[in-house]
């Protein structure tokens, strides 16, 4: 049941990320049912693997997935599906904590979130480089081969 909500709030909370950041309207609920999967996914590869730095990579390489094959299809800029589908990830609680325990000057639990949210941040980052260099290395494989079929046929 507490997945069940979990999964649900991403979408919604998704959702509201997508109306601020003033997404087409046509493209709104595939951005949000992004937001919800890619915490889906997050979850999942959570229970099988553990730890911060992993599930981030497969959540943010999720992410970066289905931006790109969602911006293929509805002929639209990535970014729209991208930032929208990221924001289940972020790492509130542990930024919120990092700041609370500074302010407090508790440097060791602030030392403690920040490497937490540090962990988060590289790891969604690195998962999203991973499937960019990936798709850009298919495009440019892609462009080359119908170049030499284009050669062939002169």
């Amino acid at each position: 049941m507490d997945v069940t909500i979990q999964i649900i709030a991403a979408f919604v909370g998704s959702l509201g990320y997508g109306i601020i950041f003033n997404v087409r309207r046509g493209h709104l609920i595939s951005a949000a049912f992004g937001g919800m999967l890619t915490w889906a996914v997050y979850l999942i590869s959570a229970a099988v693997t553990g730890g911060i730095i992993a599930p981030s990579v497969i959540g943010g390489a999720f992410a970066a997935m289905y931006a790109e094959i969602l911006a293929r299809i509805r002929k639209a800029p990535a970014n729209q599906f991208l930032v929208v589908s990221l924001m289940p990830l972020v790492p509130g609680r542990a930024l919120y904590y990092t700041m609370s325990c500074a302010v407090q000057r508790d440097w060791l639990e602030s030392r403690y979130y920040g490497t937490q949210t540090l962990q988060y941040a590289l790891g969604i980052a690195a998962g999203m480089c991973l499937v960019w260099a990936f798709w850009d290395m298919a495009r440019k494989i892609a462009e080359k081969k119908r170049q030499l079929q284009t050669e062939k046929g002169c």
